[in-house]
């Protein structure tokens, strides 16, 4: 447990959590929306600072974070909660165990310190670590502090969110993040607010916020069928990254069914070939389609030349043809962090 970064105290009592767009007003005994963040005696307290639910070492590609370091191990941790709840979520298991524990009792995790974290990443071997899984906005506090220890080591840091983020939160982190995939499931407000129980303005905020802050970020959309794959919202995504700069990789990722949304049938290549084609026509030079067993767009190629840069089959890099951060076969420099 470690007393909350980001809130305020109120005469009452009650405290206001300043960590992600609901904004929660806690009282006093009571939990916010993420039920991870209570208030004990006047006190905002995060209830999983160190409760490490689950730790792998990774492709960096399975973020899936194409233009970092490729080809290279990611050391990837999470903690229970999320802030959003998500009726097709995959990590449901991991982000909604406080509500499904009636958000009550101590919540589950192995206590592993900041500085044990990075230690076990760098003797396993990996050039990252990635806050991922559940949502690493609701245990910020172990976020940053374990972001600052890993980047004086020279390792990268990620961020896997879905950027239901505040300003002040975005601006705390973000010099400590090498990378981050922000997840834009929809054009429609809407949608977010009947869907997963969030706003839409907040997490483009945050995509617009880590860009300017000199963050990679690359960019997620699940595709769900009959549901957010109206080519008109698929249009709003990709002219609002191609606005801020089209050289932001967009993953296009096909859905299974899961959770609360099993009567969905799973996303047809068709339909993501549809999804990039929207994303060209907005001017997205980097584009790729994922949970398709080997037959998505997963290679990239230089937006000035079209040689190839890295080729992927599935998770894997078959081939890194990169020099540094420039393609080899025209010079250009490329929106990769080598």
């Amino acid at each position: 447990m470690k007393e909350a970064y980001l809130y305020e105290k109120r005469g009452d009592g009650a405290v206001q959590c300043k960590l992600c767009g609901h904004g929660c007003t806690v009282a006093p005994g009571e939990r916010g929306i993420c039920q991870v963040r209570e208030n004990r005696s006047g006190v905002l307290y995060s209830l999983v600072y160190d409760k490490v639910v689950s730790r792998a070492v990774d492709p960096i590609e399975k973020k899936p974070l194409f233009h970092l370091m490729p080809g290279s191990r990611c050391y990837s941790l999470a903690t229970v909660g999320c802030n959003f709840t998500c009726s097709f979520c995959q990590n449901w298991d991991l982000s909604q165990h406080p509500r499904l524990a009636d958000g009550g009792g101590d919540l589950p995790g192995h206590p592993v310190p900041p500085k044990d974290l990075v230690a076990d990443a760098l003797g396993r071997g990996c050039h990252s670590m990635a806050f991922t899984y559940g949502e690493p906005t609701v245990f910020f506090e172990l976020c940053l502090d374990t972001a600052i220890l890993a980047r004086r080591q020279g390792i990268a840091t990620v961020l896997v969110t879905n950027g239901f983020m505040t300003p002040e939160a975005t601006a705390m982190i973000a010099p400590h993040l090498t990378a981050a995939n922000v997840d834009l499931k929809s054009g429609s407000d809407a949608w977010y607010r009947r869907v997963c129980g969030g706003r839409l303005k907040p997490v483009k905020d945050t995509v617009a916020a880590l860009h300017q802050a000199g963050v990679l970020v690359e960019v997620t959309t699940l595709l769900i069928p009959g549901e957010n794959d109206a080519e008109s919202e698929l249009a709003d995504i990709a002219e609002f990254l191609a606005g801020i700069d089209p050289l932001i990789p967009w993953h296009l990722s096909a859905f299974h069914p899961d959770y609360r949304m099993q009567d969905r049938p799973r996303t047809p290549a068709a339909a993501l070939e549809k999804a990039v084609a929207v994303g060209q026509q907005a001017g997205l030079s980097y584009i790729y389609t994922g949970n398709l067993f080997g037959r998505g767009r997963e290679d990239s190629r230089c937006h000035h030349c079209g040689g190839e840069l890295v080729v992927r089959q599935g998770y894997t890099v078959t081939r890194n043809l990169l020099r540094g951060s420039a393609c080899p076969h025209c010079g250009q420099a490329v929106p990769f962090v080598a």
